[in-house]
């Protein structure tokens, strides 16, 4: 990374931003990406408002854990105290990148207050379980630091499940957030996430009792993939 423009963490993050955008998550500007440096001492963020087709390296703000600008001219993305919170919290386990959207199948999940559950395969490839919806925000933390509860609320949900287990969470009346080793797998995951919300509304209209994975299954598709013993796909 070099000093003082960051550039190559910038640019990891407006490629996860755009290819949010992409795939097909993002309606208007509902949504952000940022990505924390490999040395953990800052990250970066989409800026607030700014459409993604007009979105260049130059326009992401990088801030440090902190919470202060340390490049950049343009206000960062609303949610960053989120962003900030969930990154402090997670780096050690790896995480260098949280994505939120607005996806309409995730996000109607969310709005009803509904855990997603893992009816498939699918969902098991990159969920160890169901991915959890959040309580609601009491008035006292709305009218507080927003998005800073937002992000405590999220960890409370978590607890103490590896985030790497649970690399998303509904947060109740608002929409997803998901995190990953590097923007562009942050990506993924936002993908996967709201490709089995869609499946899991469709089993529901065809069979509202429709009963959960088995969780030998499950545990067979989520550590075939991920974890010590993984085996699906190429070496690194």
């Amino acid at each position: 990374m070099s000093a003082p423009g960051f550039d190559a963490l910038r640019e990891e993050c407006c490629e996860a931003n755009r290819d949010l955008a992409a795939a097909g998550l993002i309606d208007l500007t509902f949504g952000n990406i940022s990505v924390l440096s490999e040395d953990l001492s800052v990250f970066a963020i989409k800026p607030s408002g700014v459409p993604y087709e007009a979105l260049t390296p130059a326009d992401i703000v990088v801030l440090n854990l902190g919470g202060e600008v340390v490049w950049g001219d343009k206000r960062p993305s609303s949610d960053t105290p989120t962003h900030r919170r969930l990154l402090a919290a997670f780096s050690s386990s790896g995480i260098r990148a949280v994505a939120h959207t607005h996806s309409r199948s995730a996000t109607a999940f969310a709005q009803a207050g509904v855990p997603l559950t893992d009816f498939g395969t699918t969902h098991a490839d990159y969920f160890r379980g169901p991915v959890p919806v959040t309580r609601s925000l009491t008035p006292e933390e709305v009218s507080g630091d927003y998005e800073w509860e937002t992000g405590k609320m999220i960890l409370e949900s978590v607890d103490h499940q590896s985030p790497a287990d649970v690399p998303a969470i509904l947060v109740r009346n608002h929409g997803p957030f998901v995190w990953a080793s590097s923007g562009k797998k942050a990506v993924e995951v936002a993908m996967a996430l709201e490709i089995v919300a869609e499946l899991a509304i469709k089993t529901l209209a065809l069979n509202p009792v429709a009963p959960p994975l088995p969780r030998y299954l499950a545990e067979k598709h989520f550590l075939r993939k991920h974890g010590s013993t993984a085996y699906y796909g190429q070496p690194s």
